[in-house]
């Protein structure tokens, strides 16, 4: 099966769902996102590396909250729309994702605990809470690339579970990367409870291995819907691959903005 996964990765512009090919179908997955994997990009190394002064500058980590948050909203937003899980069974297992994004305790949510983690680290943010709302409306205090991410997930997420198995694989590998980027310059800041409590409870672990299962289970009745869901799953984290990007180019362009003397 190893092979199969293998071929149907390295062709799947032409994928042809077959039975047999559903049951390679998280083999195929893990090895498209690996291709994808979050740390391997420059923006994380860069982040780290950068001296003291510029990494603790209000503004910049206002910029960095900005691009990171609307990213995160519209995955948070967009898995209320996922298809095919309409059975009791499913709907219930995806509660119990929704309960862990939106349904912290005492009103608590993984948004609002982001936010706080970066004003905790002195970050001037640009947008409110509650301005983080539908994808137009915030796609108008953003860049093209953001932007893009944005909208491509309230698409995607609605037509295919792919995209849902993309983000919910690769979140908690960009989780460690960013609280470790930022940890250098802010110690405390892997122990926020966005951060700390996710690791702690293997929470994103947790996500991935269900979105895997649930889709599988849907493939097995849909078959058809096989190809969609992986296509669907790369647009995902190619789209991924830019928010990542347009984040390094934010921290370029601190590093060469003229400093106060």
């Amino acid at each position: 099966m190893a092979a199969r996964s293998s071929l149907a990765y390295k062709e799947l512009d032409n994928f042809e769902p077959e039975l047999d090919a559903v049951d390679g179908f998280q083999g195929v997955m893990m090895a498209l996102l690996d291709k994808h994997r979050p740390s391997r990009m420059p923006f994380f190394r860069r982040l780290a590396q950068l001296p003291s002064a510029i990494a603790s500058d209000p503004q910049f980590l206002g910029e960095i909250h900005l691009i990171y948050q609307a990213a995160m909203h519209a995955t948070r937003a967009a898995v209320y729309y996922l298809p095919h899980l309409d059975s009791p069974a499913l709907r219930q297992r995806k509660l119990r994702i929704f309960n862990d994004d939106d349904g912290l305790p005492d009103g608590d949510t993984h948004h609002y605990q982001l936010s706080r983690a970066f004003r905790n680290v002195g970050a001037k943010l640009l947008l409110d809470d509650e301005e983080f709302g539908a994808p137009e409306e915030l796609c108008r205090h953003l860049d093209d690339e953001t932007a893009h991410f944005v909208r491509l997930a309230q698409k995607l997420y609605s037509r295919s579970l792919g995209p849902w198995c993309a983000v919910e694989v690769m979140s908690v590998d960009w989780m460690r990367a960013l609280a470790e980027g930022l940890s250098v310059h802010f110690p405390q800041f892997v122990h926020e409870p966005y951060f700390e409590d996710c690791f702690s409870q293997h929470v994103e672990e947790r996500h991935a291995d269900e979105s895997l299962e649930v889709t599988q289970i849907v493939m097995r009745q849909h078959p058809e819907l096989l190809s969609e869901t992986l296509l669907d799953a790369k647009m995902m984290a190619e789209a991924l691959d830019g928010v990542w990007n347009n984040l390094d180019r934010v921290v370029q362009a601190a590093r060469r903005r003229p400093r106060p003397l």
